[in-house]
């Protein structure tokens, strides 16, 4: 019966033959981190090159985050069926080839499609590397990778934002923000080529294509009514509009729900999901998604709009949030390594995550700038100590089969958590910009068209009264989306509070006798070293 058992033991790999390994597959995530974080200081420059308001400005970035988390579990569960690395090269050129479209793109409608294009990618990407990592390292000894993939994020959330206010500033323009990363795409496909070598088990694949239809269908549904319910161009919070597509939301969510307790391979597996500590690292993470997505996204507009920064300074003003979350990743990534204890960590990085934000809740247009690098610093440190540990509290839980799809669940709850933080917060601070705008002008005795100023970013072209109101409106509203980030970030610490620690297994797979709820039937030997 359990013959076939010792038939195919797992691979030890060397540090050398999984750094070998990583190399390409660390060079693609750069290169996705960086393309989603690149466009960041450029977007008050498109907006305004294009034409955009406020909810242009929320929708680029939320397009991208949508495709990559209606995409992920497919991703995710194609790479428990098929070959990872054929998988993670065909995410690369679906990736260049919308670059390549958003950086020709002359209409809004037009970028928001290449976003899309590139998020699906993204959500590839993202899914693929945490599972192949998965793939080829034990928990034990995972949290020490999963720390340099987290240096990589950081780096390349460090460096976009740097590299592409560089680029709006110089003469190349906002375009190149999007060409520059396809080089590096081309790159980081030739170095997977060279350097990823892992072992493909094939298996029967069955693609549940009805789940995925119902997941994405019912997902961009209610992510687009949440986006405009309740502005003033569109339709009312209460409105045949939104039964309509709420209604209809819940409709197909259900389905899908009827329909993955039914199929034999899920797209998202309900046995994995409702496991205890999925399920809490899920909530987890749809709450860090919408803290991190949700607010980081809105700082460099922030320094740019409120604080009259550009891209170059705006980007190395979001360095301190950067530097707190490569520390986080890295130095909690070391140190569960070293000790097998992971959920101090989790604990430790909700708290600092809810003081960072609540902190940067109290900034204004008047804020100090060393202030507001003191606030984010601690938001960034929160952030790397969460994100990839809770994805490492899944892993720990469930088979090498079925690592692809788990790691994938928890990064699709993430960026559907930052995707509706995006739409809502930017659809929050619209109205209140708009708010205080009115109020400022009305104030100064300045007429206002309609009687209400809207959230436009075009500050260009405005006479210098009326620009230096928008700038205050801007810096005032912005603290109001880092306390609700704050508010929801509560969710995240009470959910790992919840968590049940179990020591990081030292085997890539769980092995067959091992009962997965308890440490009685584990070795001597390796709960002595974990201890140790």
């Amino acid at each position: 019966m359990s013959s076939q058992a010792p038939a195919a033991p797992p691979i030890v790999m060397t540090h050398r033959q999984i750094m070998e390994a990583l190399t390409g597959l660390l060079a693609a995530f750069f290169t996705a981190i960086l393309s989603s974080t690149i466009v960041a200081n450029a977007l008050p420059t498109i907006m305004s090159d294009l034409h955009g308001t406020q909810t242009d400005f929320a929708w680029v970035i939320t397009a991208a985050l949508l495709a990559n988390a209606v995409t992920t579990p497919i991703w995710g569960k194609l790479s428990d069926l098929f070959n990872k690395k054929l998988l993670v090269q065909l995410s690369i050129v679906i990736f260049v080839a919308g670059s390549v479209m958003a950086g020709l793109s002359e209409t809004i409608p037009l970028l928001l499609t290449a976003r899309v294009i590139q998020g699906v990618a993204m959500g590839g990407l993202t899914a693929l590397a945490q599972s192949i990592i998965g793939t080829m390292i034990p928990p034990r000894d995972r949290g020490k990778y999963s720390g340099y993939m987290g240096a990589v994020m950081a780096v390349g959330t460090a460096g976009g934002p740097l590299l592409g206010g560089f680029i709006v500033d110089s003469p190349l323009g906002w375009r190149w923000t999007f060409f520059v990363c396809v080089p590096l795409a081309v790159v980081a496909l030739i170095l997977l080529q060279v350097t990823l070598k892992i072992q493909h088990i094939k298996r029967p694949a069955k693609i549940d294509w009805l789940g995925s239809v119902l997941l994405t269908s019912g997902v961009s549904l209610l992510l687009i009514w949440v986006s405009f319910a309740g502005n003033p161009a569109y339709y009312d919070w209460i409105s045949w509009q939104s039964a309509a597509m709420v209604g209809g939301g819940v409709v197909l969510l259900a389905l899908l729900v009827l329909v993955e307790s039914k199929v034999e391979q899920p797209i998202i597996p309900l046995k994995i999901i409702s496991e205890r500590t999925t399920a809490l690292a899920i909530l987890a993470s749809v709450a860090v998604g919408i803290a991190m997505f949700g607010s980081t996204t809105f700082l460099g507009q922030y320094f740019q709009v409120a604080r009259g920064a550009t891209p170059t300074e705006a980007g190395l003003l979001t360095l301190p949030m950067i530097a707190g979350n490569l520390t986080g990743s890295v130095v909690s990534g070391l140190l569960i390594s070293r000790t097998g204890k992971w959920k101090g960590y989790l604990i430790g990085g909700s708290i600092l995550l809810i003081g960072g934000l609540g902190l940067a809740g109290t900034m204004d247009h008047t804020t100090e700038l060393w202030q507001a690098g003191i606030f984010t610093a601690i938001l960034g440190l929160g952030l790397g100590m969460l994100m990839q540990n809770l994805v490492l509290a899944v892993q720990n839980t469930v088979r090498a089969s079925d690592i692809g799809t788990a790691s994938a669940s928890v990064a699709f709850f993430r960026s559907v958590g930052g995707a509706i933080g995006v739409a809502v917060l930017g659809a929050v601070l619209s109205s209140r910009v708009t708010e205080l705008a009115t109020q400022g002008l009305a104030a100064a005795g300045i007429p206002v068209a309609g009687g209400s100023a809207a959230a436009t970013m075009d500050l260009v072209d405005m006479p210098a009264p009326v620009r230096d109101i928008m700038r205050a409106a801007y810096g005032d509203a912005t603290a109001e989306v880092f306390l609700i980030s704050a508010g929801v970030a509560v969710v995240a610490l009470l959910s790992v509070l919840f968590i049940k620690e179990r020591p990081l297994r030292r085997t890539v797979d769980i092995q067959p006798d091992a009962a997965p709820d308890t440490d009685a039937e584990r070795p001597t030997a390796e709960l002595a070293s974990v201890a140790k």
